[in-house]
Protein backbone atom coordinates (compact mmCIF):
# COMPACT_ATOMS: atom_id res chain seq x y z
CA UNK A 1 0.00 0.00 0.00
CA UNK A 2 1.25 3.84 -1.33
CA UNK A 3 2.14 6.19 1.75
CA UNK A 4 1.67 9.77 0.28
CA UNK A 5 4.10 11.96 1.93
CA UNK A 6 3.45 15.71 1.25
CA UNK A 7 5.83 18.50 2.55
CA UNK A 8 4.74 21.94 2.71
CA UNK A 9 8.06 24.16 1.99
CA UNK A 10 10.55 22.07 0.16
CA UNK A 11 13.74 24.00 1.55
CA UNK A 12 17.04 23.20 2.95
CA UNK A 13 14.81 21.14 5.73
CA UNK A 14 11.73 20.04 3.92
CA UNK A 15 14.11 19.24 0.82
CA UNK A 16 16.34 17.14 3.00
CA UNK A 17 13.33 15.18 4.27
CA UNK A 18 11.57 14.67 0.40
CA UNK A 19 15.26 13.52 -0.28
CA UNK A 20 15.20 10.77 2.45
CA UNK A 21 12.07 9.60 2.13
CA UNK A 22 11.77 9.76 -2.11
CA UNK A 23 12.33 6.67 -3.95
CA UNK A 24 11.63 4.89 -0.59
CA UNK A 25 9.20 0.97 -1.14
CA UNK A 26 5.79 1.96 -1.07
CA UNK A 27 6.61 6.10 -0.53
CA UNK A 28 5.35 8.55 -2.64
CA UNK A 29 6.00 12.11 -2.00
CA UNK A 30 4.55 15.36 -3.06
CA UNK A 31 6.03 18.85 -2.52
CA UNK A 32 4.06 22.59 -2.13
CA UNK A 33 5.46 25.46 -3.31
CA UNK A 34 4.16 28.68 -2.58
CA UNK A 35 4.89 30.04 -6.62
CA UNK A 36 5.52 28.73 -10.00
CA UNK A 37 9.54 29.98 -9.59
CA UNK A 38 10.14 27.59 -6.69
CA UNK A 39 8.22 24.90 -7.62
CA UNK A 40 10.84 24.98 -11.07
CA UNK A 41 13.34 24.76 -8.78
CA UNK A 42 12.46 22.16 -6.73
CA UNK A 43 11.62 20.08 -9.76
CA UNK A 44 15.37 20.95 -11.11
CA UNK A 45 16.75 19.60 -8.07
CA UNK A 46 14.26 16.30 -8.16
CA UNK A 47 13.76 15.81 -4.39
CA UNK A 48 10.11 14.77 -4.85
CA UNK A 49 7.71 13.02 -7.23
CA UNK A 50 5.42 15.70 -7.83
CA UNK A 51 4.99 19.25 -7.71
CA UNK A 52 1.93 21.20 -6.79
CA UNK A 53 1.23 25.05 -6.05
CA UNK A 54 -2.09 24.00 -4.67
CA UNK A 55 -2.43 23.16 -0.74
CA UNK A 56 -5.41 21.60 -1.58
CA UNK A 57 -4.14 19.22 -3.82
CA UNK A 58 -1.15 18.74 -1.83
CA UNK A 59 -2.86 17.66 1.37
CA UNK A 60 -5.86 15.50 0.21
CA UNK A 61 -4.71 12.54 -0.24
CA UNK A 62 -1.82 12.62 2.08
CA UNK A 63 -1.03 10.29 4.81
CA UNK A 64 1.78 12.25 6.56
CA UNK A 65 1.96 16.06 5.91
CA UNK A 66 5.40 17.82 6.83
CA UNK A 67 4.83 21.53 7.63
CA UNK A 68 8.13 22.99 6.72
CA UNK A 69 7.62 26.46 6.26
CA UNK A 70 8.87 29.63 8.57
CA UNK A 71 7.42 29.49 12.37
CA UNK A 72 6.12 32.55 11.87
CA UNK A 73 3.41 30.61 8.95
CA UNK A 74 2.91 27.40 10.88
CA UNK A 75 0.12 28.59 12.64
CA UNK A 76 -1.84 30.26 9.20
CA UNK A 77 -1.16 26.82 7.65
CA UNK A 78 -2.34 24.78 10.51
CA UNK A 79 -5.40 26.87 10.51
CA UNK A 80 -5.35 26.19 6.85
CA UNK A 81 -5.44 22.41 6.86
CA UNK A 82 -8.15 22.24 9.44
CA UNK A 83 -10.15 23.88 7.33
CA UNK A 84 -9.79 21.39 4.26
CA UNK A 85 -11.30 17.50 4.33
CA UNK A 86 -7.85 15.72 4.63
CA UNK A 87 -7.13 11.68 4.68
CA UNK A 88 -9.02 9.91 7.78
CA UNK A 89 -5.77 9.36 10.18
CA UNK A 90 -3.70 11.82 8.13
CA UNK A 91 -0.53 12.72 10.63
CA UNK A 92 0.15 16.46 10.43
CA UNK A 93 4.01 17.32 11.83
CA UNK A 94 6.08 20.42 11.59
CA UNK A 95 9.83 20.97 11.80
CA UNK A 96 9.63 24.27 13.77
CA UNK A 97 12.56 25.21 16.26
CA UNK A 98 9.63 26.42 18.61
CA UNK A 99 7.18 24.03 19.83
CA UNK A 100 4.73 25.04 22.49
CA UNK A 101 2.60 27.48 20.76
CA UNK A 102 2.11 25.45 17.46
CA UNK A 103 1.20 22.79 19.83
CA UNK A 104 -1.16 24.96 21.47
CA UNK A 105 -2.55 25.82 18.56
CA UNK A 106 -3.13 22.70 16.97
CA UNK A 107 -4.56 21.41 20.29
CA UNK A 108 -7.55 24.40 19.88
CA UNK A 109 -8.09 23.20 16.18
CA UNK A 110 -10.53 20.38 14.93
CA UNK A 111 -8.89 18.23 12.89
CA UNK A 112 -11.49 16.11 12.40
CA UNK A 113 -9.55 12.60 12.30
CA UNK A 114 -6.09 13.84 11.62
CA UNK A 115 -3.84 13.84 14.46
CA UNK A 116 -0.64 16.95 15.29
CA UNK A 117 2.86 15.69 16.60
CA UNK A 118 4.92 18.57 16.54
CA UNK A 119 8.62 17.84 15.49
CA UNK A 120 12.41 19.60 15.31
CA UNK A 121 15.22 18.00 13.23
CA UNK A 122 17.98 19.32 15.03
CA UNK A 123 20.37 19.81 12.30
CA UNK A 124 21.08 22.29 9.72
CA UNK A 125 23.48 23.99 7.25
CA UNK A 126 25.15 27.28 6.40
CA UNK A 127 23.37 27.05 3.24
CA UNK A 128 19.64 27.32 2.87
CA UNK A 129 16.93 26.80 0.40
CA UNK A 130 16.47 23.22 -1.97
CA UNK A 131 20.02 23.52 -3.83
CA UNK A 132 21.48 22.65 -0.34
CA UNK A 133 18.67 19.56 0.42
CA UNK A 134 20.81 16.69 1.54
CA UNK A 135 19.89 12.97 2.44
CA UNK A 136 22.45 13.18 5.48
CA UNK A 137 21.21 16.32 6.79
CA UNK A 138 19.70 14.07 9.99
CA UNK A 139 22.27 11.61 10.20
CA UNK A 140 23.61 11.42 13.68
CA UNK A 141 20.89 14.01 14.95
CA UNK A 142 18.66 14.13 17.40
CA UNK A 143 15.09 14.46 16.25
CA UNK A 144 12.65 15.87 18.75
CA UNK A 145 8.60 14.84 18.41
CA UNK A 146 6.27 16.46 21.11
CA UNK A 147 3.13 14.05 20.83
CA UNK A 148 0.47 15.47 22.89
CA UNK A 149 -1.40 12.76 25.00
CA UNK A 150 -4.29 12.45 23.36
CA UNK A 151 -2.44 11.01 20.21
CA UNK A 152 -2.80 6.66 19.60
CA UNK A 153 0.55 4.76 19.79
CA UNK A 154 0.00 3.67 16.38
CA UNK A 155 0.44 6.97 14.78
CA UNK A 156 3.36 8.19 16.51
CA UNK A 157 4.98 4.05 15.39
CA UNK A 158 3.83 5.12 12.01
CA UNK A 159 5.85 8.94 11.97
CA UNK A 160 8.63 6.82 13.68
CA UNK A 161 8.87 4.47 11.14
CA UNK A 162 9.11 6.78 8.40
CA UNK A 163 11.78 9.03 9.93
CA UNK A 164 14.21 6.49 10.54
CA UNK A 165 14.58 7.03 6.42
CA UNK A 166 16.75 10.37 8.29
CA UNK A 167 18.78 7.92 10.00
CA UNK A 168 18.17 10.75 12.76
CA UNK A 169 18.01 9.47 16.68
CA UNK A 170 13.94 9.97 18.01
CA UNK A 171 13.48 11.69 21.16
CA UNK A 172 10.31 12.33 22.78
CA UNK A 173 10.09 16.07 24.81
CA UNK A 174 7.13 18.11 26.25
CA UNK A 175 6.63 20.94 23.98
CA UNK A 176 7.03 23.99 26.72
CA UNK A 177 10.53 22.23 27.84
CA UNK A 178 11.94 21.82 24.36
CA UNK A 179 11.86 25.15 23.92
CA UNK A 180 13.30 26.18 27.32
CA UNK A 181 16.12 23.91 26.44
CA UNK A 182 16.75 25.01 22.69
CA UNK A 183 16.27 28.27 23.94
CA UNK A 184 19.25 27.79 25.68
CA UNK A 185 21.11 26.17 23.86
CA UNK A 186 20.32 27.82 20.55
CA UNK A 187 18.38 31.12 20.50
CA UNK A 188 20.36 32.85 23.54
CA UNK A 189 23.68 31.69 21.86
CA UNK A 190 22.23 33.81 18.48
CA UNK A 191 21.51 36.81 20.93
CA UNK A 192 24.94 37.34 22.30
CA UNK A 193 27.03 36.84 19.34
CA UNK A 194 24.20 39.55 17.46
CA UNK A 195 24.87 41.79 20.46
CA UNK A 196 28.46 41.10 20.59
CA UNK A 197 29.27 41.85 17.18
CA UNK A 198 26.82 45.08 17.09
CA UNK A 199 28.62 46.30 20.12
CA UNK A 200 31.98 46.11 18.36
CA UNK A 201 30.38 47.49 15.20
CA UNK A 202 29.41 50.40 16.84
CA UNK A 203 33.49 50.84 18.56
CA UNK A 204 34.35 49.96 15.09
CA UNK A 205 32.68 54.00 14.18
CA UNK A 206 34.74 55.67 16.08
CA UNK A 207 38.24 53.70 15.20
CA UNK A 208 38.17 50.82 12.26
CA UNK A 209 41.04 49.06 14.32
CA UNK A 210 38.16 47.22 15.99
CA UNK A 211 37.30 45.61 12.65
CA UNK A 212 40.87 44.82 11.32
CA UNK A 213 41.80 43.07 14.29
CA UNK A 214 38.79 41.44 15.10
CA UNK A 215 39.35 38.87 12.39
CA UNK A 216 40.09 34.97 12.77
CA UNK A 217 38.70 34.05 15.81
CA UNK A 218 36.55 36.60 17.00
CA UNK A 219 34.73 35.85 13.64
CA UNK A 220 34.06 32.28 14.01
CA UNK A 221 32.67 32.72 18.01
CA UNK A 222 30.18 34.91 16.04
CA UNK A 223 29.50 33.08 12.92
CA UNK A 224 26.26 32.58 13.85
CA UNK A 225 25.55 36.88 14.15
CA UNK A 226 25.00 35.93 10.28
CA UNK A 227 21.80 33.96 10.61
CA UNK A 228 19.00 35.17 8.28
CA UNK A 229 16.99 37.65 10.17
CA UNK A 230 13.56 37.41 9.34
CA UNK A 231 13.44 33.73 10.30
CA UNK A 232 14.98 34.83 13.77
CA UNK A 233 13.10 37.23 14.25
CA UNK A 234 10.30 35.12 14.45
CA UNK A 235 11.97 32.49 16.58
CA UNK A 236 12.77 34.52 19.13
CA UNK A 237 9.36 36.40 19.23
CA UNK A 238 7.44 33.14 18.93
CA UNK A 239 10.02 32.08 22.28
CA UNK A 240 9.52 35.63 23.80
CA UNK A 241 9.04 34.32 27.40
CA UNK A 242 11.44 31.66 27.35
CA UNK A 243 13.87 34.10 25.50
CA UNK A 244 13.21 37.21 28.70
CA UNK A 245 13.62 34.17 31.17
CA UNK A 246 17.40 33.59 29.67
CA UNK A 247 18.48 36.95 28.88
CA UNK A 248 17.65 37.75 32.74
CA UNK A 249 20.26 34.45 33.79
CA UNK A 250 22.27 35.97 31.34
CA UNK A 251 22.40 39.33 32.78
CA UNK A 252 23.07 37.71 36.57
CA UNK A 253 25.99 35.64 34.65
CA UNK A 254 27.62 38.57 33.60
CA UNK A 255 26.77 40.70 37.00
CA UNK A 256 28.69 38.26 39.03
CA UNK A 257 31.84 38.62 36.58
CA UNK A 258 31.43 42.05 36.92
CA UNK A 259 31.81 42.15 40.81
CA UNK A 260 34.37 39.49 40.60
CA UNK A 261 36.61 42.09 38.07
CA UNK A 262 35.56 44.78 40.24
CA UNK A 263 36.59 42.94 43.58
CA UNK A 264 39.57 41.60 41.73
CA UNK A 265 38.67 37.95 42.71
CA UNK A 266 41.10 35.85 40.70
CA UNK A 267 40.10 32.63 42.24
CA UNK A 268 37.04 33.21 41.03
CA UNK A 269 37.51 33.87 37.91
CA UNK A 270 39.83 31.04 37.67
CA UNK A 271 36.88 29.11 39.00
CA UNK A 272 34.55 29.98 36.62
CA UNK A 273 36.74 29.02 33.74
CA UNK A 274 37.46 25.75 34.95
CA UNK A 275 33.77 25.05 35.58
CA UNK A 276 32.62 26.38 31.86
CA UNK A 277 35.71 23.81 30.63
CA UNK A 278 34.58 21.01 32.33
CA UNK A 279 31.17 21.03 31.55
CA UNK A 280 32.56 21.70 27.63
CA UNK A 281 34.77 18.74 27.82
CA UNK A 282 31.18 16.48 28.31
CA UNK A 283 29.57 17.89 25.28
CA UNK A 284 29.38 15.57 22.38
CA UNK A 285 31.67 16.03 19.61
CA UNK A 286 30.66 14.20 16.89
CA UNK A 287 26.91 14.70 17.10
CA UNK A 288 25.10 17.45 15.22
CA UNK A 289 23.31 19.79 16.97
CA UNK A 290 20.88 23.04 16.59
CA UNK A 291 24.63 25.44 15.59
CA UNK A 292 25.61 24.21 12.85
CA UNK A 293 29.43 22.54 13.29
CA UNK A 294 32.32 23.77 11.62
CA UNK A 295 34.77 21.24 9.72
CA UNK A 296 37.79 23.65 8.85
CA UNK A 297 41.55 22.95 8.72
CA UNK A 298 44.57 25.15 9.15
CA UNK A 299 47.32 24.54 7.15
CA UNK A 300 50.70 26.77 7.55
CA UNK A 301 51.96 27.61 3.86
CA UNK A 302 54.58 29.77 3.40
CA UNK A 303 54.27 32.52 0.59
CA UNK A 304 55.67 30.88 -2.32
CA UNK A 305 53.81 30.86 -5.92
CA UNK A 306 52.03 28.41 -6.73
CA UNK A 307 51.52 26.49 -3.28
CA UNK A 308 47.74 27.55 -3.20
CA UNK A 309 46.87 25.65 -6.61
CA UNK A 310 49.31 23.03 -5.69
CA UNK A 311 47.16 21.96 -2.29
CA UNK A 312 43.94 22.48 -4.06
CA UNK A 313 44.88 20.79 -6.70
CA UNK A 314 46.10 17.90 -4.52
CA UNK A 315 42.40 17.74 -2.68
CA UNK A 316 40.65 17.12 -6.13
CA UNK A 317 42.83 14.89 -6.91
CA UNK A 318 41.65 12.58 -4.01
CA UNK A 319 37.99 13.51 -4.81
CA UNK A 320 37.76 15.63 -1.71
CA UNK A 321 35.70 17.89 -2.23
CA UNK A 322 36.46 21.86 -0.50
CA UNK A 323 33.39 24.35 0.18
CA UNK A 324 35.81 27.07 0.76
CA UNK A 325 39.36 28.45 1.18
CA UNK A 326 40.33 31.51 2.74
CA UNK A 327 44.48 32.88 3.29
CA UNK A 328 44.24 34.54 6.60
CA UNK A 329 47.66 35.81 6.40
CA UNK A 330 50.55 35.75 3.65
CA UNK A 331 53.65 38.07 3.95
CA UNK A 332 56.63 37.86 1.71
CA UNK A 333 58.87 35.45 4.27
CA UNK A 334 56.18 34.70 6.72
CA UNK A 335 54.33 31.72 7.08
CA UNK A 336 50.57 32.58 5.47
CA UNK A 337 47.65 30.88 7.13
CA UNK A 338 45.35 28.82 5.27
CA UNK A 339 42.09 27.70 6.43
CA UNK A 340 40.13 25.12 4.48
CA UNK A 341 36.75 24.25 5.12
CA UNK A 342 34.42 21.09 4.34
CA UNK A 343 30.99 20.36 4.19
CA UNK A 344 31.27 16.88 6.39
CA UNK A 345 33.73 15.53 8.73
CA UNK A 346 34.32 12.58 6.56
CA UNK A 347 35.94 15.27 4.08
CA UNK A 348 37.73 16.74 6.62
CA UNK A 349 39.27 13.77 8.53
CA UNK A 350 40.22 12.83 4.67
CA UNK A 351 41.99 16.08 3.75
CA UNK A 352 43.54 16.04 7.36
CA UNK A 353 45.48 12.29 6.60
CA UNK A 354 46.36 13.67 3.10
CA UNK A 355 47.97 16.64 3.56
CA UNK A 356 49.63 15.34 6.10
CA UNK A 357 51.18 12.71 4.93
CA UNK A 358 52.33 15.36 2.27
CA UNK A 359 54.54 17.07 4.94
CA UNK A 360 51.73 20.06 5.34
CA UNK A 361 51.39 21.26 9.27
CA UNK A 362 47.96 21.34 10.16
CA UNK A 363 45.23 21.85 12.69
CA UNK A 364 42.06 22.03 13.97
Amino acid sequence: MTKHISIFGVGLIGGSLALCFKGKPGVTVTGYAHNQDYADQVIAKDVVDHVTLSVEEAAQNADVIFLCVPVGSLEEYMIRLSQLTLKPGCIITDVGSTKASIAACASQLVLQDAYFIGGHPMAGSERSGVGAASTVLFENAYYVLTPSAHVPQEKLDVLEDLLSYTRAHIVKVEPKLHDEIVGAISHLPHVIAVALVNQISHYNEENPLYRTLAAGGFRDITRIASSDPIVWRDILLNNRNVMLSLLRDWNDGIQTFMEMLQGGDGAAIEEAFRSAGSFRSELPERRKGMIVSQYDLYIDVPDHPGIIGRIATELGTNSINLSNMQIIESREDVPGVMRLSFRNELEQERAKSLLLSQGHSVYQ
